[in-house]
């Protein structure tokens, strides 16, 4: 490709609501224009990389087994009220009328659509297993659509939909499916980890999340430096301490802390260790009755953070008690409310609260906490204790083979066994080898397509710009020439190397701009193109042609009549 014959559109500056490197960086390349929040046309040069990434995802699907198809983007009401999720979707799902006044949605998935087609061409489990996938645009009406692609309402999505006769083999094709994202994400060059995941509105019960590694990343993920053991934090396992419930040393103490409301700001002012202390957080459970709420508590030990998807499996539904609620049910202002002395209110401990002793709690009076408190003699037993924290670095990890560590991801993918869900709320069914009716297996597996664009800059990228793996990057090779307009001998060598190159199946971009040279240095170090040869008289007098790669300090000569080989050495050790 040819500068002169193709469409490059850089920016000195990002836009000012541009917030994450990946958005400045996708603007100022020219990869994407905004539209409107959260919609952007792919130019040019994004859509190469986009179908880069496309073109691996579907190579490795294809190698999986998967079938492509392509469904409606736009999908009638009546097979979401089927399942179900008409109502508990929410906001995000775009709903419209035709002229006809018929409810219609702009799908954000398609779990509803591949399950009514395969219920109507599917009968017996000779047809089966069947895995399903296709690569679409999709929408979904966040609040507040940020971050460039890495939040967009738009968004280009592989989703892929397996049915089983039996969950044996839906377990089999969700590990063909793990070690097939394993693949893709290792072809695109990038660090990722697979995590053990929450199912989420998703549904179903098994779940793993795929994420690029990066410091800006939104989830927080748990390993162990010592084994495969990951997990979204999230879901990750904080487990119970070793050591049992200590004897109570001290008698309980009711201690003036005056506007001392946080943990930490009594710990400090008490001098005790922020372990020490207990954290209550008021809730309102939901009860069975749905409409019938329950004033409860939560107790976490002060340095510790509340898990609400942990919370919410063990305490049910719930949400954060108002001040009101919290004067009405405890008499005390929030910041000094505690287990001692309320009565029948529902105490829920986690598994660290439920082995301390002579710990430090508030005393239901505004400015006074306790200390010396010990369940079992100055508070009842928790009425249940169970794992209700984010895990933290240092943890021990659930497989028992060393410590946790923290870092941040992006998610890119994510794969479900959906089990059941959708197949019995859509008779999704076939006649096993005795002929009698069962209900389909299913795994649902998802790729964020543009997304992985924006993660891929998020871990790959410098004060020049972008640092795209070669896989993905709009071009191998860029060749800029050193006065290409006013050199016959540059625009010969050039016009070789660029004839070469393309025959050897180098993807490759001459930019033949008639621009000054810092200009095009800086344009093809911003887009992210692997390496660069500069082609210029006083090198080429030499015989030589100067090769830098994008992450290179420095430039290096090399033979002319080497160039090709040169390069191709370099491709295939990346």
């Amino acid at each position: 490709m040819r500068t002169s014959n193709y469409f490059i559109s850089t920016l000195k500056e990002a836009p000012s609501d541009a917030e994450i490197v990946s958005h400045k960086l996708m603007m100022r390349a020219g990869l994407i224009k905004r539209l409107a929040g959260g919609i952007y046309t792919w130019m040019p040069i994004g859509l190469r990389i986009l179908r880069k990434v496309e073109n691996i995802v579907r190579e490795e699907m294809d190698r999986a087994g998967a079938i492509e198809l392509s469904m409606p983007a736009v999908q009638p009401a009546e097979l979401w009220q089927e399942s179900g999720r008409w109502d508990k979707y929410g906001p995000e799902l775009l709903r419209l009328k035709d002229r006809h006044q018929r409810d219609f949605v702009i799908g954000p998935t398609h779990e509803e659509v591949i399950t009514d087609v395969v219920r109507k061409e599917v009968k017996s489990y000779r047809q089966l297993p069947l895995h399903f996938y296709q690569v679409q645009m999709k929408f979904r009406d966040e609040i507040r659509p940020r971050f460039g692609v890495m939040r967009g309402r738009e968004f280009l999505m592989k989703d892929g939909y397996s049915f089983h006769t039996c969950f044996e083999d839906l377990q089999r094709e969700y590990r063909n499916m793990f070690d097939t994202y394993s693949r893709i994400f290792s072809r695109m060059g990038l660090k990722f980890r697979a995590v053990a995941a929450d199912t989420g509105s998703i549904g179903g019960t098994g779940s793993h999340e795929f994420h690029v590694l990066a410091d800006s990343g939104e989830d927080a993920l748990a390993y162990c430096p010592n084994s495969d053991y990951a997990a979204n934090v999230e879901l990750a396992e904080a487990l119970a301490p070793s050591a049992p419930r200590g004897s109570a040393k001290a008698p309980m103490a009711k201690v003036a802390t005056p506007d001392k409301i946080r943990c930490e700001d009594v710990a400090a002012f008490l001098e005790a260790p922020l372990s020490q202390t207990v954290k209550a957080i008021a809730i309102m459970r939901t009860l069975d009755e749905a409409t019938a709420v329950q004033f409860a508590m939560i107790l976490l030990r002060g340095d510790h953070d509340l898990n609400e998807i942990k919370a919410q499996k063990i305490v049910g539904d719930f949400r954060f008690a108002r001040d009101d609620e919290i004067v009405e049910g405890l008499g005390c202002k929030p910041g000094y409310i505690g287990p001692v002395g309320i009565g029948d209110i529902p105490v829920f401990a986690d598994r660290s609260v439920a082995t301390m002793s002579d710990f430090i709690c508030g005393a239901n009076e505004a400015g006074f906490h306790l200390t010396g408190v010990n369940f079992g003699r100055d508070v009842p037993e928790p009425a249940a204790v169970a794992d209700l924290r984010n895990v933290v670095a240092g943890d021990p990890s659930p497989d028992g083979k060393g410590t946790l560590e923290l870092c941040r991801g992006i998610e890119v993918g994510h794969i479900f066994q959906l089990r059941r869900k959708y197949a019995e709320a859509l008779k999704c069914s076939f006649l096993d080898v005795n002929g009698q009716s069962q209900t389909m297996e299913m795994g649902c597996y998802g790729i964020g397509v543009s997304r992985i664009v924006g993660a891929a800059i998020e871990q790959n990228h410098d004060e020049r710009g972008i640092v795209f793996p070669r896989a993905i990057a709009p071009f191998e090779v860029c060749i800029v020439p050193m006065g290409y307009t006013k050199s016959e001998s540059v625009k010969a060598a050039t016009d070789k190397l660029y004839a070469d190159l393309k025959t050897a199946g180098i993807d490759v971009l001459l930019d033949d701009r008639n621009e000054r040279p810092g200009v095009m240095f800086a344009d093809m170090e911003l887009i992210g193109i692997p390496h660069r040869v500069v082609v210029g008289e006083r090198g080429l007098g030499e015989g030589k042609l100067e090769y830098k790669g994008r992450t290179d300090s420095e430039a290096e000569m090399v033979p002319l009549e080497a160039i090709g080989a040169f390069l191709k050495a370099k491709l295939c050790a990346a």
